[in-house]
C-alpha cells in the first residue's frame, strides 16, 4: 500500500490592478530637414492593455504552482476575467482555480519507505481515467498536525505512555511543524492556551497533554470535528491528525457519518492508534481503521501501550518522506459527486511498490470565492 492525501480547491484570487504604470509617452524627434517628418501612429492602448493582462494572468498562474507547497490549496488557472470597480477606476483580475493535491508515501514489499522516485514513476487515476501530473516534489515539508488524545476514564492507566508517545512524535518531526492538542472525554478542549494556536515547544506540549484528568465518557467524533476545524488556522499545505483512542464514542453530538464526510472534504491525513481495555465494551477499532483509510493515513493497533512511542516516531518519518503531486482533473464539472482517486508507483529497481491513498474526494457544487461567507477548505 502507498500513502496519499489530497486537497481540492476552487478558489478565486483577486489581483489588484493598482501599481501598473502606463507606458511612457513617445517623444517627437526634432526634424533637421526643411520638411516635416511623417506623423507617427499613436500607440494602440487597447493592445498594450491586453498585453499586460496576459502577462499578469501568466504570472499569477506560475506563482500559484510555485506556491503549491506553502498554501493549503493552490491551483492552476481555470479561467480569468477582468472587472472594474464601480466606485473607482481600479481594475481587478479574478482567477478561478482547480487543483487536486496529493501527498503520497511509497512503500516497498518489505513495508519500507521508498525515496528517490521521479515524476515519471507515478500514475494518478481519477475515476479510472489517467490524469496528467502538473506538479511533483519530494521534500521534507513542515506540517500542521493535531494530537487528539482520549482522556476518558478507560485511559487513566495509559496516560503516561500516551504523553511520552506524543512527545516522541514531536521530537521526530520537522522543527517547523505547527502542533496543537485536542483533549477529550465527554467534553472537548484545546490543550494550549487560547492565545497560542500552535507550538513546536515540548514544554508547552507537555503541559497541554498533562493538565487534564482521565475521567468520564468519550466524545471522539466531536474531538475530530474540533481538530479538523482548527487545522484551517494553519498556513501549511500538509495537514495531519493523530488520534490516540479506543475508537468508542458515547457522548458526541456529531454522528460518524457527519465526521467522515468532513474528513473526506479536508486535506488532512488521519493516523489512528488504538489503545484498548478488555473491560470497556465501547471500544471500536473498526472506526479507527475507517478514518485512516478514508483520509490516506494509517491505523495502528498495538498490543501494549509501550509500543506507542515507536509508532509515533514512525508516523513522523512517514510524513517527512512523502511525495507531493498535483493535477487538474480531466473532467472539472463541479457536480458534487464523489470521485475515486488511485495513485500508483512503479520503478523496476525497487520491485513491487504500493501507495496508500484516500479513497477520493467530492467537488463542491459552487467554487467558494475568497472573502465570501462560509468555511473554506
Amino acid at each position: 500500500m502507498s500513502i496519499a492525501s489530497f486537497a481540492y480547491c476552487g478558489n478565486n484570487y483577486d489581483v489588484p490592478w493598482e501599481g501598473i504604470k502606463p507606458l511612457p509617452k513617445i517623444r517627437k524627434r526634432k526634424v533637421l530637414t526643411s520638411f516635416k517628418a511623417p506623423l507617427k501612429r499613436k500607440p494602440d492602448l487597447s493592445s498594450q492593455w491586453n498585453f499586460w493582462i496576459m502577462r499578469i494572468i501568466a504570472s499569477a498562474c506560475e506563482l500559484s504552482l510555485l506556491a503549491l507547497i506553502t498554501l493549503p490549496c493552490v491551483a492552476s488557472s481555470q479561467d480569468a476575467v477582468s472587472s472594474q470597480n464601480s466606485s473607482s477606476n481600479d481594475y481587478t483580475l479574478r482567477i478561478n482555480t482547480n487543483l487536486v493535491i496529493l501527498n503520497a508515501t511509497v512503500l516497498d514489499h518489505h513495508n519500507a519507505l521508498v525515496s528517490g522516485l521521479g515524476k515519471n514513476d507515478f500514475q494518478v487515476y481519477e475515476d479510472h481515467v489517467l490524469q496528467q501530473i502538473k506538479y511533483f516534489s519530494h521534500e521534507d515539508l513542515p506540517v500542521t498536525v493535531g494530537l487528539i488524545i482520549d482522556n476518558s476514564g478507560s485511559m487513566s492507566s495509559k496516560r503516561t505512555n500516551v504523553i511520552a508517545a506524543a512527545l516522541s512524535f514531536v521530537r521526530s518531526s520537522n522543527p517547523q511543524d505547527q502542533v496543537f492538542v485536542v483533549n477529550f472525554n465527554e467534553h472537548v478542549s484545546y490543550g494550549l492556551p487560547a492565545d497560542i494556536p500552535f507550538t513546536d515547544r515540548q514544554d508547552q506540549l507537555q503541559r497541554a497533554l498533562s493538565e487534564i484528568k482521565a475521567i468520564g465518557q468519550t466524545a471522539l467524533y466531536d474531538a475530530i470535528t474540533t481538530a479538523l476545524d482548527h487545522l484551517k488556522q494553519g498556513n501549511l499545505a500538509k495537514k495531519a491528525l493523530i488520534v490516540i483512542s479506543d475508537g468508542g464514542d458515547n457522548a458526541s453530538r456529531h454522528s460518524l457519518a457527519q465526521v467522515l464526510e468532513m474528513a473526506r472534504s479536508s486535506a488532512a491525513m488521519i493516523y489512528t492508534i488504538g489503545i484498548f481495555d478488555e473491560q470497556n465494551g465501547d471500544q471500536n477499532p473498526g472506526v479507527l481503521k475507517r478514518f485512516a483509510k478514508e483520509t490516506g493515513g494509517e491505523a495502528f493497533l498495538p498490543e501494549s501501550p509501550k509500543e506507542i512511542s515507536s509508532i509515533c516516531e514512525g508516523i513522523a518519518r512517514d510524513i517527512r518522506n512523502q511525495y507531493t503531486l498535483a493535477y487538474v482533473p480531466a473532467i472539472s464539472k463541479q457536480d458534487g459527486r464523489f470521485r475515486v482517486v488511485d495513485v500508483r508507483a512503479s520503478a523496476p529497481r525497487h520491485g513491487r511498490l504500493s501507495v496508500r491513498t484516500r479513497t477520493g474526494y467530492s467537488l463542491p457544487l459552487e467554487p467558494l470565492a475568497i472573502g465570501s461567507k462560509g468555511n473554506r477548505p
